[in-house]
């Protein structure tokens, strides 16, 4: 606890601090040259949901939230049919497994540099679309730009995890299942997705924290200033480049803020069933042991 504290408490209330507070600029009444921060309570916050300010905000926001939403569930949907296809017995089975690995051990501003190329109005994508998109401007073309650039570098990750859930099966559930008569979209549905949740759920969950914090993805392989890929990590960024650290630390803030109600949200709804199955059961315990004490059960 001391240790979080340090690394992750005290940066969130220094950022929280520093967000109350103006870098001063001009002259006073007097005409001195005013110097220091002033403080300004929750100006910077206000500031941020009004005006031609806080129409660059909100479209920072729709951005963030879009990206992550479309970008999680393709990942989700390409990560799991890569799981099922790695877990079936083949040759170089081995080999196929570690290259996976290969997109996601890619440091992000090098896989966007990568795609920066791929995208280039000359290269290898409107060459072999036949077209002259100017994938690096604003539009449809950009989003789309990001979207296959971050699928393609992160759902091997949940093709990895998904695959680990899959391999703690056992196989007779399967052999049953066959002998039951079940399909395999029924074994799908109500085996394999069933035992693979919690896995499938960390994934799932660790992509969505990583895509509200998208930032190097956009701000490399499509550039700053672009409406159409400006997400709140970049807008924070450029608020502090600017040396306006009380408006950069308030984005932060209304960031952070974001994503713990969506963590919570996520947890709250998908992971309740598996809280209240754990609370069952100890419940179930503590009353088999008072029977036990008292001599109702064996």
């Amino acid at each position: 606890m001391a240790v979080l504290l340090i690394v992750i408490g005290y940066p969130i209330l220094a950022a929280i601090y520093q967000s109350m507070f103006s870098q001063s600029q001009g002259v006073d009444a007097n005409g001195f040259v005013v110097q220091g921060d002033q403080f300004v309570g929750l100006d910077n916050y206000t500031a941020i949901f009004s005006g031609e300010v806080g129409d660059r905000f909100w479209n920072a926001f729709y951005n963030t939230t879009f990206f992550t939403v479309i970008c999680v569930v393709i990942e989700t949907i390409i990560g799991v049919a890569m799981a099922l296809i790695m877990n079936k017995a083949f040759k170089g089975k081995g080999l196929i497994r570690a290259s996976i690995l290969v997109p996601w051990a890619i440091p992000t501003v090098v896989s966007a540099k990568l795609w920066q190329w791929i995208f280039d109005a000359n290269g290898i994508a409107n060459t072999i679309l036949g077209q002259q998109i100017l994938w690096s401007t604003d539009g449809w073309q950009a989003k789309l730009s990001i979207i296959i650039a971050d699928t393609w570098k992160t759902a091997p990750f949940i093709g990895l995890l998904v695959l680990a859930g899959l391999q703690v099966i056992p196989a007779e559930v399967y052999e049953a299942a066959k002998i039951d008569g079940a399909s395999a979209m029924a074994q799908f549905w109500r085996i394999t997705l069933p035992l693979v949740k919690p896995a499938l759920l960390v994934a799932v969950l660790f992509r969505i924290l990583d895509n509200l914090r998208m930032f190097d993805l956009p701000y490399v392989l499509v550039g700053a200033q672009k409406e159409s890929v400006e997400t709140v990590s970049i807008l924070a960024f450029l608020e502090n480049s600017n040396v306006r650290f009380g408006p950069a630390a308030a984005y932060a803030v209304v960031l952070f803020l974001y994503i713990v109600v969506v963590a919570f949200a996520f947890v709250k709804l998908l992971g309740a069933d598996v809280i209240g199955d754990a609370r069952e059961g100890g419940k179930k315990k503590k009353k088999r042991r008072g029977l036990v004490a008292r001599g109702d059960a064996p």
